[in-house]
């Protein structure tokens, strides 16, 4: 009789992730959604005060080549204590340039939880998930969970105003012929 053969398991599906802090919390981002990571003073010339009604989590917006970014407090998106943010990431395939405290550090994730039913609002769309990393559970945030297409309308709408006065059409608007 031979014995029998050692059962295969599947390899361990990993993400790489960054670990950042909003208000002292801690919170994860794949890396692979971050595009860059930039100081707020690097930013400060390049951005614009903005103000679109009901969207307290966006002051400012940065133009990029022919697209606009909007720079979310991730403090005010949360609902934490204020923070004077010190860094920008620059979320993949968004709109969205993510104000932050610091960056904890690069890990790896090897399991993404799903969300217990206790979140039942719009933080569905903030967080892919939850993972345990050194016997803490973080918090994973979806990227394009930072503006909804309907405050996305708005932060446009509120753009208008500064294109006419510039003369530039700004990625997602169009000018009123």
């Amino acid at each position: 009789m031979r014995p029998a053969a050692p059962v295969k398991s599947a390899p361990v599906r990993t993400e790489q992730i960054i670990l950042f802090r909003i208000s002292g919390q801690l919170f994860a981002v794949s890396s692979a959604s971050v595009q860059e990571v930039r100081s707020v003073d690097s930013l400060s010339g390049a951005a614009t005060e903005i103000t679109a009604p009901g969207i307290r989590k966006v002051r400012h917006v940065v133009r990029r080549g022919d697209r606009s970014l909007f720079i979310v407090s991730g403090a005010m998106h949360f609902g934490l204590l204020p923070s004077p943010g010190m860094l920008v990431f620059v979320l993949r395939k968004t709109r969205t340039a993510l104000l932050i405290d610091g960056i904890e550090k690069m890990s790896t994730m090897t399991r993404l939880q799903a969300l217990p039913q206790s979140f039942c609002h719009e933080e569905r769309q903030w967080y892919r998930g939850l993972t345990a990393l050194d016997q803490t559970v973080v918090p994973v945030v979806r990227p394009e969970g930072f503006l909804s297409p309907e405050e996305l309308s708005l932060l446009d709408a509120a753009l208008l105003p500064l294109e006419n006065l510039n003369g530039d059409a700004v990625e997602g608007t169009e000018l009123a012929q």
